[in-house]
């Protein structure tokens, strides 16, 4: 299985959406909360090339977008064989 890192905060319905498809996958995931993290939110940043809104998804250290760029990735076909599911 991939190493899946999900950056969230909470009440967040875009974190939700993606952690519920990743769900839907099967796929095991790390969900990393930045509610509270300054140092981690940064540190997410800089992984995430600048972007700062949540979710911040990441499969096997590449990073692949937040909740909208998982859901296209999937419609694309894309992301089960990054899950190994496919």
């Amino acid at each position: 299985m991939p190493k899946i890192e999900v950056f969230t905060k909470v009440f967040c319905p875009y974190c939700s959406r993606a952690k519920a498809l990743l769900d839907r996958k099967g796929a095991d995931y790390q969900e990393i909360d930045l509610t509270m993290d300054r140092k981690g939110f940064d540190a997410m940043v800089e992984r995430a090339g600048g972007s700062r809104t949540v979710p911040q998804i990441f499969i096997d250290g590449r990073h692949i977008g937040g909740s909208d760029d998982l859901a296209a990735l999937d419609a694309r076909g894309g992301l089960d064989p990054l899950l190994g599911t496919a």
